[in-house]
Parts: C-alpha cells; sequence; structure tokens
C-alpha cells in the first residue's frame, strides 16, 4: 500500500512539474500546433476532387470532417519525446535524469501527458469546426464508439511514444537515428490515413497496412469518431495497439539496458 501510494506521489509531482513546463514553453507548443498543417492542404486538395463526384464514400462534407478529425487525433495523441530523449543523450541531459527516482522513460512520459490539459484547450475550435460547419451528422453516433475513444486515443500515443522510445534509443549507438524516425514518419504519412481516408489505399496495400502500427496511431481513432467503423473494428484495433506497445516497449527497454552499458563505458 505504501509503495502505491509513493508511486502516485511521484507520478503527481511529476505531472505537476510537466504542467509547469508546458506553460513555459507554451510558445513552443503553439508553434508545433501551428506547423501542423498539413491535414488542412490534404483537406482543400481532397475537397476539390470531390466537387466532381464522391470518392468512394467521400463527399466533399466528409473530407473536410476527416481531415479535421485528423488533425483532433493529431493533436490529442503526439509526442515528441524521440527529440527530447535525442537531444539529451547528445548534449548531456541524460545524465541528471538517471540519477532521479524513477526510469527516463516515466519522465518523459509525464512530461507529455502533463500536456494534455493544452492540447484539449487547442482542440476545442477543432471540435467547434466539425459539429457546427460539418454538422452532428458527420461524427459517429454509437455511444460504445464514444466510450472507446478514449482508450484508443491513449492507445495511439503509447503506440507513438514506445515507438519513439525504439528510435531515440538507438542515439545511443549511432548519430543519425532522427533519420529513422524521418524514416517511419514519411511512410506513416501514407499508411496512416494522414494523407488520404486508409480506406482508399490499395487494396492489397490495405490489407498489409490493416497489421503495421501506423493504421492504429491515426486512423483507428479517428475513423472510431467520425463512425467509420464498426465497434467490433474498434475494438480489434484496440488489441493491435495493445501488441505493438509490447512490442516496441520491449524493444525500446531492451536497447536501453544495453545502451547504457555502453553510455556508461563511455563515462556518460
Amino acid at each position: 500500500m505504501s509503495g502505491a501510494r509513493s508511486f502516485i506521489e511521484k507520478w503527481r509531482g511529476l505531472l505537476g512539474v510537466g504542467v509547469a513546463s508546458a506553460v513555459a514553453y507554451r510558445g513552443e507548443f503553439l508553434v508545433w500546433i501551428l506547423t501542423t498543417n498539413l491535414p488542412l492542404i490534404m483537406m482543400a486538395l481532397w475537397t476539390t476532387v470531390a466537387a466532381e463526384g464522391p470518392v468512394g464514400r467521400f463527399g466533399q462534407r466528409g473530407f473536410v470532417a476527416y481531415f479535421l478529425g485528423a488533425l483532433l487525433v493529431r493533436f490529442l495523441s503526439g509526442s515528441w519525446v524521440v527529440w527530447q530523449l535525442t537531444w539529451d543523450i547528445r548534449e548531456g541531459g541524460l545524465g541528471p535524469r538517471l540519477l532521479k527516482p524513477m526510469h527516463p522513460f516515466a519522465y518523459y512520459a509525464g512530461e507529455n501527458l502533463a500536456q494534455i490539459p493544452l492540447r484539449l484547450l487547442v482542440s476545442v475550435p477543432l471540435v467547434l469546426a466539425l459539429v457546427v460547419g460539418v454538422g452532428p451528422a458527420a461524427l459517429g453516433h454509437d455511444y460504445r464508439q464514444w466510450l472507446l475513444l478514449p482508450v484508443l486515443l491513449l492507445g495511439a500515443w503509447l503506440v507513438l511514444y514506445t515507438a519513439m522510445l525504439v528510435v531515440a534509443s538507438l542515439a545511443l549507438f549511432v548519430d543519425s537515428a532522427l533519420a529513422v524516425w524521418e524514416l517511419w514518419m514519411a511512410v506513416g504519412y501514407v499508411l496512416s490515413g494522414y494523407l488520404m481516408p486508409f480506406e482508399l489505399l490499395p487494396a492489397p496495400l490495405r490489407r498489409v497496412a490493416w497489421w503495421l502500427p501506423w493504421r492504429v496511431t491515426l486512423a483507428l481513432p479517428l475513423e472510431t469518431l467520425l463512425g467509420l467503423c464498426s465497434v467490433r473494428e474498434s475494438l480489434a484495433g484496440l488489441a493491435l495497439q495493445l501488441v505493438w506497445v509490447t512490442v516496441f516497449g520491449a524493444a525500446a527497454l531492451a536497447l536501453w539496458r544495453r545502451g547504457m552499458r555502453r553510455f556508461a563505458a563511455f563515462g556518460g
């Protein structure tokens, strides 16, 4: 009982520090928000295409709802720990974190999760745009999917977070770890549903991409939000999120342990 209380107190303090940091660096946070505009560009492109007729089951209003929803999901589930951790490894900021009583992965998680209030604040205009500009009909109407949505958003964040930890841990071995993440993002733009609705991918590619981690970080919660998939499909996606979090989490810890031996050997 005392151990659980101690753990809760540590996390409470960690989240408090994270909130203070998020407020202190709110300018950088707003810059990140303002530069996340690719879905708006794709919305303009696809609505122009749909002016001549629906593409699949997406008309112009459907594309507007889809890409506004994509922005919303990205705001709520995004993380930038790969840049934080890589920077700390290369610039010496990791050393002080290793002296703290919790694993560095937990500290980075706390800092990321503490930004949720600001993310929710930024998301309000998007929700209003979806409801007022597109109409409530653009959203899903099954209450079970609304109950699943926060869980799927958390799962999307965890998949991204653990995948970033894997890539950032490579910085303990190589100088070009961020190049690996750039490759991840390049593939993810297509396979996550970020550039186009996932269901518009060619059927052979879509069948393969269904099992890959990118879909569950964006298309899955987005389709649940808009009611484009069934409850059963949402639950299947949630199970796949758990699989990828387990795989990436185990890989990140294995790389970290091995990298720490190297880090200590070189006097890090």
